[in-house]
Formats: C-alpha cells, structure tokens, sequence
C-alpha cells in the first residue's frame, strides 16, 4: 500500500508543489493548488513529503554523469551529452539547462513544503518535524549538486515569484556549502536512526551527506567529523556482497544509506536497457566503459597496478587475476550476458557486439557495464525495480580516509587503513591490505579506490573537479580493450574521430545556462562562456 501512495503522490506534488515551469529557477505559479485546498490534514504533509522524493532521478541521469569524465563513453553522439562529454558544450546545451532545473526543481518543492508545513492544524510535532528535515536533507542534496556544476549559485530558501526569479543573484560557493554544512546539522538532530519506511533520509543520510558536502567544499576537519559520526552510529555496515550490492538482493543492507526507491512492475526504471549489450536488444545501450577504468583495477594477488613491472599482468590475459570489483562492474569478452549467452566484442566475429558492428549502439570499446544489470530483468528491460543508490557506506568510509589524508600529520594513523582496508578486504573482493602511512601513497591509494569502488554511482566528475586534474585525464580521444589479432600483435580499441578536449580556465565549470541569463541579467556568466 506504501508504494502505491508514493506514485499516487507524484500527482499530487506535480500540482501542489513543484514547478509547472523550467525557467527561472521554477517559481511557484498563481495557478497552483492554494492553501486552502491542501496543506489541510496530516494526510496532506505526509503526500507532499513524498513528492519531493519523487522529483529525484532516473537511471538517465544517475547513470549518464560519469559520461561526463574519463570513466565511461556515451555511445550516441549526436546527443547533447556527447557535447558534454567532449567538453564541446556552451550554454545552449540541453543537458547544461536540465540539470539546473531539475536541481531547482527539487529546492523549489522543498521550500514549497517548508514553508506550508506549518499551516497544518493537529499534526503530530515529532511528524512534523522529522519531515521539515527530510525537506532540509534533500533540499542540500541538489544545492551540493549544483555547486559542484555551476560554482557560484542563487542560494533560494523561499518560494519565487516572477519579479524575484528575476533579480537573484548568484551566491559565492562558501556560503553556499555554509548553509548546507548547518542545514544537514540541524536535519540530523531531527531524524531518526532507521526510518520505518525505506527510502526515506535517516540521521545517516543527513550526516553522510555533509560529510561528502564538506569533503567537496575542502573542509577536511568537518567532513571527517561528519563521517565518523555515522561510522560510530553502528546503523550501518558494509554489505558482504560487492556483486549482489547493486541488485535485489542487496536492497535492504545496512550498507545503503540513501537510495531512490523502485518497483517492478509499479515503478520501474529502465537502467538495464541504458547499459544492456547489443546482442540483447539493439538500439538500446547508451553508456559504456572506457580504458581509464579497467586499467584502475589493480592485480589481486600482488596488489600493484598493471603498468607496475611486478604486477604480474599479462596483456595477452587482461583480466586474469585483478582486483574482483572489475568482473563485477564490466562484461568483457568472454562473460556470460543475462540471455546465457558469450559475449564477444572481437573484430569480426559476426555477433551483435561485434565492434566492427555499424549499429550505433554496439559497444565501441569493447566492454559494457554490468553494474546494476541483474539477470532477472532481462526480458523487460525498461521495468527494472531495483532501488538506484544514492549514497553509501563505502563512501563514508573513503570520505573519512581521505579527509584525514589531506589533514596530514597526526590525522593519518590506523583508523585511515582500517577504513580503506574494510573497503577492500569485503569477503567478494578481498584485495591486498593498504599498509603505508605516506601521505602521498594514501591519496593515491584513496583516489584509485573512489575510482573502482565508485564506479558509474555519478562521482567521478566532481572527484575530478575538486581534484583538478581534468587537464590530465580528459583531454584525447576514447579508447577501450586491447586484443591480440591474428598476426599475435596486440591491438587497443581507438576511438580516433572522437577527441575530447579540456581547458582548465573554463571547463571545471558548467555555464549558467542561457535560457536563465536571457531571463536574468543579474546571473553573471562563468568565465569562458
């Protein structure tokens, strides 16, 4: 009965309190339900809670922002998220406006629901309150997205008219993570540890949140203080399962501190089309694999990246031995795909993954993400219910190893290794021990782990960003899988007409986008747009 309610409130907020509107950070219209038709009963708040929920994402754009870096490719290039991801993009960009909408979209219902709340006669205060920091706790869920993507933004806690959307202005960055940092403080003294219904934020999320918010922002002290409150909660705990994590089986680990909630069959996504191999259904995979990511994945048994002489890896036998987190997020040649049968990307073996292929949806890199792709959906591959993970423990864990690495000193002592070794040594994975305290060696270590642990979760380009290493990893052109042909020469898959470009002055950040400066001369473009 809960599900249905939560998509039978989807109507409900799209009338009652999100925008009707794509511009101008979404004012509230005259037109909406007025106050005196809701925000009447308990039953009203509860809905209204849930319609906010209902604005996050879908597969599309949790599973298209690592496209955006170094990690995956977005097959279809005429789409505008090939412009994104070739950073060819200006302000016009489709993808550059959806986002900024979507995020605002979010902060408008939030505010909608805030300001309302109170307007309820009778409603429990404990209800009422835990839900105002739900509200709170999503509401600094798009502000940290939008800040990553744009810098500097409006920073709007209140509803907008016309003439207010108009005149805004944009907020400097700190005082933007300022407010989320105290928002997600004051949220978490209002939420519960566990929340009857899953899918709703917790204590955990709210904290977790700040601690990656904080992590971002360069507030290395607070993010590790955040991060070790929710590891001292005891609530929340690695699952033992990397491989079943992202499918029906690992929906309710204590792992999952945050998650967008789905039903087969009632509310379903379609994630295992966007990245489903050719030979399944054509026309359908949208996101593939590159190299930088399957050479991230380090050698099982010795511990040491494959470029390392005494790693053990033979390029003639690319994936024997490696870290187990790579079989678990990528089908190479030679994995068996959802229908049992034997994927093949070789060049000219007449499969429907051949990538000498035409189609334009056959992979062309030679790899396809299996992350998420669970073999039960197989035949609806637009109804998938599994739940998309917004945040979790591992990340926690990593952001606390990594705060305490950029503090340095003292900072970096037993507790970063047990974090990162928890990570690593999960019973699937079981990956060598990190042993060194060097600094330098750590952040390494704890970027490479982001990288693999991480993969196609959507944080790869905001880690790039804050990292600026964009200038190093970005620019050139895509390449996938190398192979021995049939002379015994080995051959790496080259996407030679596709180059992508970085200019540092101008690409760590999106341009505001041109439908909001044409409507708001007071938003000042970011530099290089």
């Amino acid at each position: 009965m809960k599900a249905y309610k939560i998509l039978f409130i989807t109507l409900c907020t799209l009338m009652a309190i999100s925008s009707c509107t794509g511009d101008l950070l979404n004012p509230l219209p005259k037109d909406r339900l007025a106050s005196e038709l809701f925000w009447k009963t308990t039953e009203d708040v509860v809905y209204a809670s849930n319609g906010v929920y209902s604005i996050l994402g879908d597969q599309w754009r949790y599973a298209s922002m690592d496209s955006y870096s170094d990690l995956s490719h977005f097959i279809l290039q005429w789409r505008a998220e090939s412009q994104i991801e070739k950073y060819t993009f200006d302000a016009s960009n489709n993808v550059v406006a959806g986002e900024w909408s979507h995020y605002y979209r979010i902060i408008s219902a939030a505010n909608n629901f805030l300001e309302n709340v109170d307007l309820v006669e009778g409603i429990d205060e404990s209800l009422k309150n835990r839900l105002k920091a739900e509200m709170k706790t999503l509401r600094a869920y798009a502000f940290i997205n939008l800040v990553m993507l744009y810098g500097d933004i409006p920073l709007i806690t209140t509803t907008l008219d016309i003439d207010g959307a108009k005149s805004v202005t944009r907020t400097p960055t700190n005082e933007v993570w300022n407010f989320i940092s105290e928002d997600l403080t004051s949220a978490a003294d209002n939420l519960p540890l566990v929340q009857e219904e899953r899918g709703r934020v917790t204590k955990g999320t709210a904290l977790a949140l700040k601690a990656r918010a904080m992590l971002y922002a360069g507030k290395y002290l607070e993010a590790k203080s955040a991060a070790k409150s929710v590891m001292d909660m005891g609530v929340h705990r690695l699952y033992e399962s990397y491989s079943k994590l992202f499918g029906y089986e690992g929906e309710t680990s204590s792992e999952i501190i945050f998650a967008r909630q789905y039903t087969k069959n009632l509310s379903g996504h379609g994630i295992f089309s966007f990245f489903t191999a050719n030979s399944l259904y054509t026309q359908q995979c949208q996101a593939v694999p590159c190299k930088p990511l399957v050479d991230a994945y380090l050698m099982k048994t010795t511990g040491l990246p494959i470029d390392n002489p005494a790693s053990g890896f033979n390029p003639k036998d690319p994936y024997k031995d490696r870290d187990p987190r790579l079989n678990y997020t990528i089908y190479v040649t030679g994995d068996e795909l959802p229908n049992g049968v034997i994927l093949n990307t070789l060049p000219g073996n007449g499969s429907g993954d051949d990538i000498t292929t035409s189609a334009e949806n056959v992979t062309p890199t030679g790899w396809y993400f299996k992350k998420y792709v669970n073999n039960v959906d197989y035949p609806d591959p637009w109804n998938s219910g599994v739940n998309l993970i917004y945040l979790r423990y591992a990340e926690v864990l990593l952001t606390y190893a990594e705060a305490s690495i950029e503090l340095g000193g003292s900072e970096i002592d037993q507790s970063v290794l047990d974090a990162l070794n928890e990570i690593r040594k999960r019973p699937d994975v079981n990956m060598p021990e990190v042993t060194t305290l060097n600094q330098t060696e750590l952040r390494e270590t704890v970027r490479r782990e982001r990288m693999v642990e991480l993969a196609m979760e959507g944080h790869r380009l905001f880690d790039i960003r804050r990292w600026k290493i964009g200038e190093e990893v970005i620019p050139g052109t895509v390449k996938g899988m190398t192979y021995e042909n049939t002379e015994g020469a080995l051959i790496t898959v080259e996407l030679s007409g596709y180059v992508k470009e970085f200019k540092p002055d101008r690409h760590y950040l999106w341009p505001i986008p041109f439908r909001e400066k044409d409507l708001n001369n007071n938003l000042e473009q970011n530099p290089g747009y």
